[in-house]
């Protein structure tokens, strides 16, 4: 090759390079804007509900609202994100929010503040959410280079933890001197721009669809997704992993709170400051994250995280001082991004992007509402138990199930990085 056609290569290959982290910057940057705006609104709706009614049985109805259509629509929304264009499913989510959001600001803004609107704009924004986390799970790989997948999902985990430190003292500060509509006005405003971001300014080419089938309905296609999910020796397993580990830290995820106010004191300081070091471990965790993405197993990466955050639930049923508490929550926030991060990877390096949609439905449906129902379970039991043994026995049953993992071989091979070449697949597309 001649030194001008090096030349030429060379600044083609800088300019690709500048083009995608531009790209996905811009990206990043809409969704950040999205979600803050989302969580004002989030934190506004639950604070109020909770001082409007001061009902237990208020806050559940709420908080099934908030989930149980995006529990619903998840497989519907996998399959369009694999059949239309994902940024604009992203767009339609958002543009769908914020007039929820902006009805909801002119009504209040008139009327006053009506309950049952308040389970109403819960749902709607729940319908939202189930459209928009397949798209986004799946839009990804579209922008971001193979071997950058992790580092960019470490970026947005850590955006999300900066996220969950900053958008609760922000509404706290905006609805302690604005009017409550004032928050749902923020909400439109920043979902506008995130609109203007992603349509004008990020570039997407164009994703593989499924194959073309003639007749065949939504329904066919989620029957089809769940084949596909099916067909494959590694997702069945992941899933099943995945599923177990989430339904295990619910009572950490949950009832730290509770057990907070009944073992250390009831102030508000107390159950403040729980968050914030969490979200900054959380933070601290998508950072390392981003800053040296590994190229090792994925699995094992997510298996140290599991191992970790079960020390972590075991040491939060047994230390006795406050200041140790919030350590151990610490920790247990840098340990997330560990488990998120690769799991989302694994999924957009391995699976085919045709079929990408219909199986972050899948994950989406799984995380959304495996630990709102292990509540059934775990919230009258904590009337019955001690907050403590609970916290010890499933902590316990973490490291358990991540000590035995590394023994299921085909779970282990499918965190191992997709090979670009001399591959062989199974029967649907996987590597083996």
């Amino acid at each position: 090759m001649s030194r001008e056609a090096r030349s030429c290569k060379a600044v083609t290959l800088r300019a690709m390079h500048a083009s995608w982290k531009r790209n996905t910057a811009l990206f990043l940057g809409s969704q950040a804007l999205s979600l803050l705006g989302s969580s004002l609104v989030q934190y506004a709706l639950l604070w109020q509900v909770t001082l409007q009614t001061r009902s237990s049985v208020m806050m559940t109805l709420y908080i099934v609202a908030g989930f149980l259509p995006t529990f619903l629509l998840s497989p519907f929304a996998g399959v369009w994100a694999d059949r239309y264009e994902r940024r604009k499913l992203i767009v339609l989510a958002d543009a769908m929010i914020a007039l929820v959001t902006l009805a909801l600001a002119v009504v209040f803004t008139l009327r006053g503040t009506e309950l049952w609107l308040f389970f109403l704009a819960a749902a709607v924004r729940s319908v939202g959410t189930a459209i928009q986390q397949p798209a986004v799970g799946a839009l990804l790989p579209q922008l971001v280079p193979e071997d950058q997948l992790m580092r960019v999902n470490g970026i947005q985990s850590t955006l999300l933890s900066v996220n969950m430190l900053g958008a609760p003292a922000l509404a706290g500060f905006l609805m302690s001197v604005a009017p409550l509509p004032v928050l749902f006005y923020v909400d439109v405003v920043t979902a506008a721009l995130a609109i203007a971001l992603l349509t004008f300014f990020v570039r997407v080419e164009a994703s593989p669809r499924a194959p073309a089938q003639a007749g065949t309905s939504q329904l066919g296609e989620i029957r089809d997704g769940f084949r596909y999910i099916r067909g494959h020796s590694h997702l069945v397993p992941f899933f099943v992993y995945m599923g177990v580990i989430l339904v295990l830290i619910t009572p950490a995820a949950f009832l730290t709170p509770l057990q907070t106010a009944r073992s250390f004191g009831g102030e508000v300081w107390r159950l403040t400051a729980i968050e914030m070091v969490f979200s900054v471990g959380m933070m601290l965790g998508g950072a390392a994250l981003a800053v040296r993405s590994s190229s090792g197993n994925r699995m094992r990466t997510m298996i140290a995280s599991n191992l970790m955050m079960g020390a972590c639930t075991v040491a939060l049923g047994v230390v006795p001082l406050f200041w140790v508490y919030l350590a151990i929550m610490g920790l247990f926030g840098v340990a997330l991004p560990f488990y998120n991060t690769p799991a989302t990877v694994m999924l957009q390096e391995r699976v085919e992007p045709a079929y990408l949609g219909r199986v972050f439905g899948v994950m989406t449906m799984l995380s959304t509402a495996l630990m709102p129902l292990s509540m059934l379970l775990f919230g009258p039991l904590a009337e019955a138990v001690s907050i403590e043994r609970i916290l010890q026995v499933t902590g316990v049953l973490v490291l358990l199930f991540g000590l035995l993992a590394p023994l299921h071989r085909r779970l282990m091979s499918f965190g191992e990085p997709k090979r670009t070449s001399g591959e062989s697949q199974d029967s649907a597309g996987l590597t083996v």
